[in-house]
This record gives C-alpha cells, sequence and structure tokens, in this order.
C-alpha cells in the first residue's frame, strides 16, 4: 500500500526507538529551535496589537476640582466615559496592517514547522554518520589486530631468513595504516557525539549511541533498521511544504503593507466622544439634568510630505516584488531538491549491489590467496594486499550503507515529511 508523505509522521517513519528518543529530545531542548518559537509568539502578540488598534478604545474618567475666590469655594465634580481618537478606517489602512501582522505571525509559524522538519532530519543524519564511523572504527580496530599479527609472523620469517626486508616493509605499512584510520576514526566519534550533544540541547545518555550492535565483520547490515515505506510524492505535496508556506504569507503581507501605505496618503478621520455627568455637588453628579457629551472629529489630511507618501509606497512595492522573487524561488529549490534526492534513490540500489559484489569478490580473493599462502604457494606481499583491498570494500560498504540511509532522510525532509502540526 503507498502512503504518502504527508499522512507520515516522523515517529511512523524512523524505526530505531533510540533515534527516535534523540529527535525527541532534540525537539523539547534545541535551543535554536526554542528563539525561533520566541520569535513566533513575539509576532503572535504583535498581530494581537495591531489587530486591537482596529478596536475603538473605551476608557472612563472622573474627576474633581475646587475654585477659591473672593473667599467663596466653588466645587466641580464630572465622571465621563468615551472613546479616544479613535480612526475611521474608512480607507483600509488599519485593516491593512493587521493583514500584514497576522501574515507575517503565520509565516513565522511555517517557518517553525520547517526548522522543525529541519532539525529532525539533521538529527537522524548526525546519528547515522555516527553509527557508520562506529562501525568503520571497529572494523579498522579488527584489521589492526589481523594486521599486526601478520607483521609479527613476518618479523619472525625474516629472522629465519625465508621472509624479504620487503615482505617487513610491506607489513608494517599495512599496521600503520589501521592505525591512522582508527585514529581517524576516533576523532570522528568524538566529533559525531559533539554534533548530537548541540542538535540535542543537552548531554547525550550512552545508551543511545553504544554503537549498532552490529559485528564488526558484518559490514552489510543495514545502518537503518526500519525507514522509508513506501512513498508517493505528489508535486501537491511540495505546496505544503512549510518553507514554501513561508514564503507565500510573506507575499501576502508585502501586499497588504501595499494596501496600508497607499491608504496612508488618504485623509486620516479620527473620533473622540464623551457621555456623563457633571454637578457642583457630589451627591447630584448623576442626578437629573447633570448630563454631558462631546462629539469631536477630527480630519488630517496629507497636503505636502516631500515625496515620503509616494515614496513609501513604491519601497513597500519592491518589497512585494522581493518576496514574489524568494517564493518563486522556494518552489524552484523544493523541486530541484526533491528530483536531486529521487534520482540518487534511483540509482542506489544499483550502488548498494555493486558495493555488495564487490566486497564479496575481494573477501574472496583474500580468503583464497591466504589459503594459498599457507600452502607455500603465495607470498606474503600477495595476502596483504589482498587483504587492504578487502578492508577498502568493506569501508565502502558502510559507507554505501550510510549514503541509503541519508538518501531516505533527506527525501523525506524535502518532500515535507513531518510537516504535520
Amino acid at each position: 500500500e503507498t502512503i504518502s508523505v504527508d499522512q507520515l509522521e516522523w515517529k511512523e517513519f524512523y524505526g530505531d526507538e533510540r533515534l527516535r528518543q534523540l529527535i525527541e529530545l532534540a525537539l523539547n531542548n534545541n535551543r535554536s529551535l526554542r528563539q525561533n518559537a520566541l520569535a513566533v509568539e513575539s509576532a503572535r502578540v504583535q498581530f494581537q496589537i495591531t489587530r486591537a488598534d482596529t478596536l475603538p478604545t473605551v476608557d472612563a474618567a472622573g474627576s474633581s476640582s475646587a475654585l477659591h475666590s473672593d473667599g467663596k469655594t466653588t466645587h466641580a465634580y464630572s465622571a465621563t466615559l468615551g472613546i479616544s481618537a479613535f480612526e475611521l478606517d474608512f480607507f483600509g489602512r488599519l485593516n491593512n496592517l493587521r493583514d500584514q501582522a497576522l501574515e507575517t505571525y503565520l509565516s513565522y509559524g511555517e517557518s517553525l514547522r520547517s526548522m522543525r522538519i529541519t532539525l529532525v532530519a539533521e538529527v537522524a543524519t548526525a546519528y547515522f554518520t555516527l553509527l557508520a564511523d562506529q562501525q568503520s572504527l571497529r572494523l579498522a580496530e579488527s584489521t589492526l589486530e589481523s594486521q599486526q599479527k601478520s607483521l609479527d609472523l613476518t618479523l619472525k620469517t625474516f629472522d629465519i631468513g625465508t621472509a624479504s626486508g620487503l615482505d617487513v616493509a610491506t607489513a608494517q605499512t599495512s599496521v600503520d595504516t589501521a592505525r591512522a584510520d582508527i585514529a581517524i576514526y576516533r576523532t570522528q566519534v568524538a566529533q559525531d557525539l559533539n554534533t548530537l550533544t548541540l542538535l540535542v540541547g543537552q548531554s547525550v545518555e550512552p545508551a543511545l549511541v553504544a554503537g549498532s550492535g552490529t559485528h564488526v565483520n558484518d559490514p552489510l547490515a543495514p545502518l537503518i533498521q526500519t525507514i522509508g515505506p513506501v512513498m508517493d510524492a505528489p508535486s501537491e505535496l511540495l505546496q505544503r511544504r512549510p518553507d514554501v508556506l513561508a514564503a507565500e504569507r510573506t507575499l501576502r503581507a508585502a501586499y497588504a503593507d501595499i494596501g496600508a501605505a497607499r491608504a496612508a496618503r488618504f485623509p486620516s478621520i479620527a473620533l473622540t466622544t464623551r457621555v456623563g455627568s457633571s454637578s457642583s455637588q457630589l451627591s447630584d453628579l448623576f442626578g437629573d439634568g447633570s448630563g454631558l457629551w462631546s462629539f469631536i472629529p477630527s480630519v488630517s489630511v496629507p497636503i505636502f510630505d516631500g515625496g515620503s507618501g509616494k515614496a513609501t509606497v513604491r519601497a513597500s512595492e519592491v518589497g512585494r516584488d522581493a518576496a514574489l522573487a524568494e517564493y518563486e524561488y522556494s518552489i524552484q529549490t523544493a523541486f530541484q531538491e526533491v528530483s536531486d534526492a529521487l534520482n540518487e534513490q534511483s540509482n542506489m540500489q544499483e550502488l548498494l549491489a555493486a558495493r555488495q559484489s564487490l566486497l564479496a569478490a575481494n573477501e574472496k580473493i583474500y580468503r583464497l590467496t591466504d589459503a594459498s599462502y599457507r600452502k607455500g604457494l603465495e607470498s606474503s606481499l600477495s595476502v596483504l594486499t589482498a587483504q587492504r583491498a578487502y578492508y577498502t570494500a568493506q569501508q565502502n560498504m558502510i559507507a554505501a550503507r550510510f549514503a541509503e540511509a541519508s538518501n531516505w532522510v533527506t527525501l523525506y525532509r524535502v518532500l515535507g515529511g513531518g510537516w504535520q502540526p
């Protein structure tokens, strides 16, 4: 049964329980993700502020005053309820500002979801990189042990005159090569752990990164356990990628900004109203005949601004054009990423088959050469050469398995997998 990416959550896609735990930790603790989440919250609050500007502000006021003149003191009391300088949005300036803030907030939300998808993919890639390097390290350690035994044997035969100095030097070269590989892979494993720690946002428990559990002599074992159910990739999925949606929201915000800039060039009408009561006696403040009201409209007409209003509109239009270019580029990028991942996927099985066949052939050559050497039919140099080729084929097989896992991770990410809230 075909499963669409938009129906497949990352917990269903990744079958390795330890990987799922690492991803969960990263989503909860990653500092960069937390910063973006706070940016979304800030945009949401800004939208609420802008939306509030489209509604009238109602306030209540009370006052008292005393005037002393000619030996007499006169008191005055008042209480009012009114609307202060409420802009009547005849030309849509406030509504456009509200729409701009809304689209900006939604764009931030989509960007956060895109970052979540990227973070999940980065954790998975870092995890598979660590497993591959751990497996390569174990292979190098096993090879060093075998090469050291060969060197020891060669030195003994050299002492009795049955091996040449060339044989000893060749055996030493193989040992030193394995030692250098061990140093390299130990460094890479340590760096992989640091990368995971940064992504997860806390120290990683050893049990989660203790290795793939694959024996060094079984490099064909996949580094990824249960990944990639059958998927379809309709073009509609790309339109639901969070980064594409974020660019679309940004474009909508740019159009709203143009509307606000244009509306700002029209007259602005504000209204201030007051209703209440006043009295010279506090006890009669709300009695008959004490009512008062005021109605104060005001109009502000831009007459000359030195071209500022026109320039503001033009700046908004340039911002709109830039947002449109960004939106188009995001779609083109999405299609390129998917096409690249699918092309790699189409050739992956051929690569794996070739690597596996090459590994089997080199293993057979090494076994036969070693058997002939023990019978005195081959030189130690031939055995060391075959062993080195077999070692290289094993490392290439590990690299191919890692490439397969990375390709699945990339394909899932570029198709917007895990985009659901």
